[in-house]
């Protein structure tokens, strides 16, 4: 019998549920009447993505170029520091850090206190890519406030550092 109803409400003999589909992104609860937590998280999906496509012909995930990144604007930093900052796993920065010191982007010293703590930072071929991936991160970062004005720029960019501050408070 429950195999029967299955099937009644899995085919098109039921018309409330025949043919539903999800609205596109921007639309419904997709869109401006969505759960703001639920859009943050679709925006940053989208991101994401988007970034992921325009990184891969240099052969960096958006993961790698945070960590990049957090080198240049910190350098010395140790694998657990750039997991927090780069908000990672340690057990991910791990992989990344292989794999970047393999290919020449970064390189380690031990720390001069702490011996066994290991210390990250950009070697130049490193600074060169991540001067290739910045060139088109900007790139999406244009499309993000297109048809912004600065103030408002400024006003979303407060408003999500807030969150990101006030929620770790938290936490």
């Amino acid at each position: 019998m429950a195999k029967k109803l299955f099937q009644n409400i899995k085919s098109s003999q039921n018309p409330e549920i025949a043919g539903v589909r999800p609205p596109r992104p921007g639309h419904g609860q997709r869109g401006e009447k969505g759960h703001l937590a639920y859009l943050l998280r679709q925006a940053q999906a989208a991101t994401r993505l988007t970034l992921e496509r325009a990184l891969a012909d240099l052969g960096i995930t958006p993961p790698q170029f945070a960590v990049l990144t957090m080198l240049r604007a910190y350098p010395g930093l140790s694998g657990a520091d750039l997991a927090r900052v780069a908000l990672l796993t340690p057990q991910t920065v791990g992989v990344i850090i292989r794999n970047l010191e393999r290919d020449g982007a970064i390189r380690k010293t031990p720390h001069p206190v702490h011996g066994r703590v290991l210390q990250w930072t950009l070697t130049r071929r490193g600074g060169t890519l991540l001067d290739k991936c910045r060139r088109r991160a900007v790139a999406l970062e244009r499309r993000l406030v297109a048809g912004l004005g600065k103030k408002s720029e400024v006003t979303i960019r407060r408003w999500l550092s807030k969150i990101a501050a006030d929620l770790q408070q938290e936490g």
